[in-house]
C-alpha cells in the first residue's frame, strides 16, 4: 500500500507541475496575442491585396479617363473626317484649302508658344540667379577630372623645352670651300706684314 500511496503521490506531483506548465503556456500564448494588436501578419496581407486591387482599379480609371480626353481633343482640333471618296473636285479643293489654312494658323500658334516658353524659361534662370545672389549661394561649376600625372609630364615638358640648350644655340651654316676662298688665303712663300716689318 505504501508503494502505491507513494506512486499516487508522484502521480499527482507530476500532473500538478504539468498544469502549472500548461498554465504558464496559455498565459505566454495570451500574451503573444496581446502584442500583436489588432493588426495580425494575416490581416496585414490581406490589407495589403486589397490596397493593390484598389490601386489597379484607380490605375485603370484614370488611364481610361486620359484616353477618352485625348480622343475629345483630338476631334475637337482635327473635326470629323470628310468624305472624299465621294465628293467632286471642287469639294476635294475647299477641303485641302480649310486643312491648309488650319495648318498654316496651328504653325503660327507653336511659333508664338515656342517663344513664350524660351522667353519664361530665360525668365526662371534670370530669377534664379537673382535668387542665388541674394542668399550668398552660387552654383558650383562642374569640374573636369584631370589625371595629376598628366599635369606633371607636360609642366616637366615644358621646363625642358626651356634648359634645352641646342634651342638656344645659334645655326651657323658651314661655308663650303670655293676656289676664290683658297686663293684669298695666303701662301706659304708671302710672308705676313708683320713678319716683314722690322
Amino acid at each position: 500500500m505504501a508503494d502505491d500511496e507513494e506512486k499516487k503521490r508522484k502521480q499527482a506531483e507530476i500532473e500538478r507541475k504539468r498544469a502549472e506548465v500548461r498554465a504558464r503556456m496559455e498565459e505566454a500564448s495570451k500574451a503573444k496575442k496581446a502584442k500583436k494588436g489588432f493588426m495580425t501578419p494575416e490581416r496585414k496581407k490581406k490589407l495589403r491585396l486589397l490596397l493593390r486591387k484598389k490601386a489597379a482599379e484607380e490605375l485603370k480609371k484614370e488611364q481610361e479617363r486620359k484616353a477618352a480626353e485625348r480622343r475629345r481633343i483630338i476631334e475637337e482640333r482635327c473635326g470629323k473626317p470628310k468624305l472624299i471618296d465621294e465628293a467632286n473636285e471642287e469639294q476635294i479643293r475647299s477641303f485641302c484649302k480649310t486643312y491648309h489654312d488650319r495648318i498654316c494658323k496651328l504653325e503660327d500658334q507653336k511659333f508664338d508658344l515656342e517663344y513664350l516658353v524660351k522667353k519664361k524659361d530665360m525668365e526662371i534662370s534670370e530669377l534664379n540667379s537673382q535668387v542665388n545672389d541674394l542668399r550668398g549661394k552660387f552654383v558650383k561649376p562642374t569640374l573636369k577630372k584631370v589625371s595629376k600625372y598628366e599635369n606633371k609630364f607636360a609642366k616637366l615638358q615644358k621646363k625642358a623645352a626651356e634648359f634645352n640648350f641646342r634651342n638656344q644655340l645659334k645655326v651657323v651654316k658651314k661655308k663650303e670651300f670655293t676656289l676664290e676662298e683658297e686663293d684669298k688665303e695666303p701662301k706659304k712663300s708671302e710672308k705676313a706684314e708683320w713678319q716683314t716689318k722690322k
